[in-house]
């Protein structure tokens, strides 16, 4: 049996984009069509049994009709190829107040074939080409649909998800109780764990969150720990695997250096001892790059060392998102010629260039030292703060003496 294990693909994330003058939609939007593209064309080719997504369709629980038909495309294929889905209901989709849908639950509505939606904790069998799964479902939990406000009354943030803990990890072991030992299982869950590597989710969450421990989910019931939420991509056990596939694409420059895709997961259907592997398949993300330029007071022409730095790093700026840093002294800034730098960026997908000016601090003597201060102590002082050199210092004590002294008269 081959499962697809993906999540967090969250349409609708546009920061560094412009226009595509072909389609007259935002660049990331397709980088992000793109990437879903290549998983959902490597499930087809492969005849995968199932294709499990993690919760996060898109950026807000509102998403934009175009968002919805371009997801909905995708998932058709999918359907159409006799691939079952598995849809699970992530914080982005959950809406904000009970009794109103997720924009995902428009495909039980319409009982699209080989689609699966789940909204609340469930145990769903599915009928794959390789045998009946078990798909134990945990989905976001709303603080509001687990707790009143008589349960919260009086308690800290701290004891309330200390509270949600208990009672989510109750929800996972009533799960593990319903499944049939002798068929695969797999726990869904868009949660998350205590222990994992945060990435470009911190900008994304609001508040502390409630966590669940790495224990409580990684029981023997499941086969294998399907995990959403967590965008960068992680293996935090082994027995059974529990494992965060990560965001589908790179949202931000969080995930500069993490490699974007999906896990297929093959389960072998021993009906006594099960065999788990699973891969991590990378996919082909639009690349972020950041260059960090430093110049010299020194420099003759910053311009033309700005432009040496980003053009050995050529072949990786071309289609990528570049962020340039420059830090250079105040008295070098008029020197560069941004035009040049902008020109040279070109062939970059998006770029932004921002200067650091580093301007010299001037020593404040203050009122009452400067009135304690004789006119040679203030000039010393002020050529000692400039680290003069002591043979010139003293030449200049003599010119300023001669100066004081004429000005006396």
């Amino acid at each position: 049996m081959k499962i697809i294990h993906f999540a967090d693909l969250h349409l609708g994330v546009e920061s560094y984009s412009r226009l595509d003058p072909a389609t007259g939609l935002p660049t990331r939007f397709l980088d992000f069509l793109r990437t879903f593209d290549e998983l959902v064309d490597y499930a087809i080719e492969s005849k995968a049994d199932l294709v499990l997504f993690c919760g996060d369709t898109y950026k807000t629980r509102d998403p934009t009709p175009t968002q919805q038909r371009e997801f909905a495309r995708r998932i058709v294929r999918l359907s159409e190829a006799r691939i079952p889905v598995f849809l699970l209901v992530g914080n982005h989709d959950a809406p904000n107040m009970s009794g109103r849908a997720t924009a995902t639950e428009i495909f039980s509505t319409l009982e699209v074939e080989n689609v699966h939606v789940s909204s609340k904790p469930e145990v769903v069998r599915i009928s794959t080409p390789g045998g009946v799964v078990q798909v134990a479902s945990l989905p976001w939990a709303r603080r509001s649909a687990l707790l009143s406000k008589e349960d919260t009354k009086n308690l800290t943030l701290e004891q309330i998800n200390e509270r949600l803990q208990q009672i989510l990890t109750e929800k996972v072991a009533s799960l593990a109780g319903e499944l049939d030992p002798t068929l695969p299982a797999v726990l869904a869950a868009h949660v998350w764990v205590m222990g994992a590597t945060t990435g470009s989710e911190k900008g994304m969450t609001i508040g502390q969150e409630h966590m669940l421990l790495p224990g409580n989910i990684a029981r023997p019931e499941f086969d294998y720990v399907a995990l959403g939420h967590i965008h960068r991509r992680q293996v935090l056990g082994e027995n059974p695997p529990v494992v965060y596939a990560g965001s589908l694409d790179r949202l931000d420059f969080g995930d500069e250096d993490i490699d974007k895709g999906f896990y297929v997961v093959e389960i072998a259907p021993d009906p006594v001892k099960r065999r788990v592997g699973y891969e991590f398949h990378p996919v082909k993300a639009r690349k972020f790059l950041t260059l960090t330029i430093e110049l010299k007071a020194e420099d003759a022409d910053p311009t033309a060392t700005a432009l040496r730095a980003i053009n050995e790093q050529k072949e990786k700026v071309k289609d990528a998102i570049v962020r340039v840093h420059i830090t250079a002294p105040a008295q070098i800034e008029s020197l560069l010629k941004e035009s040049d730098l902008r020109d040279a960026l070109k062939e970059a997908s998006y770029f932004t260039i921002t200067r650091d000016i580093l301007r010299e601090t001037r020593p404040r003597l203050g009122a009452l030292m400067t009135s304690q201060l004789t006119h040679m102590d203030a000039l010393k002082a002020w050529l000692e703060y400039k680290k003069t050199p002591p043979e010139r210092l003293k030449v200049l004590m003599d010119y300023g003496k001669k100066m004081v002294e004429e000005a006396r008269g």
